[in-house]
């Protein structure tokens, strides 16, 4: 069993002015499938706070950190800067996979600017905030998933 910690990148969510619910529904989805979802929070779409807030998971020994949220054209979507500055080595086939897969369904996949990538033993992957999007980029990574993180851990051979 994996375990998990999710983390929202928004700032109208970390104020109440909406509910969260892409967040919740990973959690939900990841926990229906046998994954151990350590932590889900919200925080906003500030440098040091989301910075921290990962850094902290690494700490804990999280196997995979999923965002959700900031990865588009917004002065405040930050998330994949935080992301770079954090990783080791970067995972772009993850992120590709998502951005080509939901192309089928939107144009506007282009516009993400999501990244991916590996600190220690940790995979971190950047998600739309939409609770559509970020549905669907999940079950895009789910086929692989499993096999990944078993490689970053040493319990499975490549």
């Amino acid at each position: 069993m994996f375990t998990v910690a999710i983390l929202v990148s928004s700032d109208r969510a970390y104020k109440g002015i909406y509910e969260d619910k892409s967040g919740a529904l990973l959690k939900t989805t990841l926990i229906e499938l046998g994954y151990d979802v350590k932590n889900l929070s919200i925080l906003p779409d500030d440098f040091g706070m989301l910075k921290s807030k990962i850094n902290q998971y690494i700490e804990e020994d999280i196997n995979l950190v999923l965002t959700c949220g900031g990865t588009g054209f917004s002065p405040r979507d930050i998330i994949p800067e935080v992301t770079k500055s954090i990783i080791e080595r970067e995972t772009p086939g993850i992120s590709e996979a998502i951005r080509n897969k939901s192309l089928e369904i939107t144009p506007k996949a282009m516009l993400s600017r999501a990244t991916s990538g590996i600190k220690n033993k940790t995979l971190i992957i950047n998600l739309p905030g939409s609770t559509k999007g970020a549905k669907e980029s999940l079950d895009i990574i789910l086929p692989a998933l499993n096999h990944g993180l078993g490689i970053l851990l040493g319990i499975e051979d490549n």
